[in-house]
């Protein structure tokens, strides 16, 4: 089983110079290679059957990749000994991570899915930095032993349950200050597998007046953690913009500014674990929508939807089912607010009409409740489909007189 635990660290102030010093350094780095990548893929992107017939052809390199990249850390700390201050591992991890950064612009990650071309990293953009091996015996209650920076004080809120090993350690600079991640591992404790009931199933329909509401028509609504918090930014951030650049004081401004986001960003997402901690202790199976929220992020509610953050919602929510064993199935989100839950018909309305009245079944509800209920029975035919597919059974769904979709067997 592996799982990631967070602790704040107190550096001294040569051991935060240290940290620091180090970061900017690894940046330097990053940026080196991954300029190298552009250089090479900017002259040898073109195939040579696709070439105009008059054009020069560059003198052939060999394509920078992550072995040929790590090699060059040696030669590195010869002609720039400074290097030498950094651990080897930690510097071995620079490109590691331009190999999986530029790898996901081209190929895409593990599902297809590409990211955008990666950016050179400014002054304090660069973060963190990982020990790829730790010992056991440099943690303890009170101290955390980090090579090339010493014994750095750390505040142990919960303990590192018996029988998990370290396997990896790193360190970021946060707005607020110092943080370590471990990354535990114990094989043998086996990972739960699912066990649940389909039968025990909600949906829920997300929103920005009422966070979630269930098929159940239970409503949590939305706390608005950024909306709540803006007077007190735009505070802060008149006051970052009076300073002079390049001054302590705007320097000092910005770090308080960050404090203040952050402290938003973590109060949401404790929201998020508990909503999500709630739903899993009453159900086994939660059904949500798919939803596109990055293009959704870019109508004019864009504000409310990134306060909102489903998306790292249905991250924590999936994350943590997973974890015990339980469900969460994405469905299409196409119509669920226009369908009727009782007869099926389709009943157009604008976003400002808040109640679902069928014509046809003169059904009249909620407007989220009537599409969580849809979300439900879409998740339960959905399930199903899951569970016959993996009994070698195949179904085809069909859609009754009623409107209900159900699924019947093939022979």
């Amino acid at each position: 089983m592996r799982t990631s635990y967070q602790y704040r660290i107190k550096p001294t102030k040569e051991q935060a110079e240290k940290i620091d010093s180090t970061l900017e350094k690894l940046r330097y780095q990053y940026n080196y290679l991954l300029a190298q990548r552009f250089d090479w893929y900017e002259q040898n992107r073109c195939s040579i059957d696709r070439c105009p017939l008059i054009c020069h052809i560059p003198e052939l390199r060999e394509q920078p990749n992550y072995y040929n990249q790590k090699a060059s850390l040696t030669q590195l700390k010869v002609d720039r000994p400074w290097y030498k201050s950094i651990h080897s591992q930690v510097l071995q991890e620079v490109p590691k991570k331009v190999e999986i950064t530029f790898d996901r612009w081209l190929k895409g990650d593990i599902n297809g899915k590409k990211s955008g071309r990666p950016r050179f990293k400014g002054k304090g953009q660069y973060k963190t930095f990982t020990y790829p091996q730790f010992k056991r015996q440099h943690f303890d209650n009170s101290k955390i032993t980090l090579s090339k920076i010493g014994d750095v004080k750390v505040i142990v809120h919960r303990q590192v349950p018996d029988g998990f090993d370290i396997k990896t350690v790193s360190v970021t600079k946060k707005a607020d200050g110092y943080y370590v991640t471990l990354s535990l591992d114990d094989k043998t404790v086996p990972t739960i597998k699912p066990d649940f009931k389909a039968d025990n199933i909600v949906g829920i329909d997300v929103g920005l007046i009422d966070f979630i509401v269930t098929s159940d028509n239970d409503r949590i609504s939305a706390p608005k953690f950024f909306r709540k918090a803006e007077s007190k930014l735009k505070s802060v951030q008149r006051r970052v913009s009076r300073r002079k650049k390049g001054s302590n004081r705007r320097k000092k401004a910005i770090k308080q500014l960050g404090r203040q986001h952050k402290k938003v960003a973590d109060t949401r997402k404790d929201f998020h674990f508990k909503i999500a901690l709630s739903l899993l202790d009453k159900y086994d199976v939660v059904a949500v929508e798919k939803l596109n929220i990055k293009g959704l992020s870019k109508t004019r509610l864009a504000k409310s939807i990134n306060d909102a953050g489903w998306g790292q919602f249905i991250s924590i929510l999936s994350n943590k089912a997973e974890n015990a064993g339980l469900k969460v199935i994405a469905v299409n989100p196409n119509g669920t607010s226009l369908e009727c839950s009782s007869c099926g018909h389709k009943v157009k309305k604008p976003l400002s009409q808040r109640m679902h009245n069928c014509p046809v079944c003169h059904a009249s509800l909620c407007r989220d409740l009537n599409a969580a209920i849809n979300i439900k029975n879409r998740g339960a035919h959905g399930l199903k489909a899951q569970v016959m597919s993996g009994l070698g059974v195949i179904e085809k769904p069909s859609l009754t007189r009623r409107g209900v979709w159900e699924y019947v067997t093939l022979q």
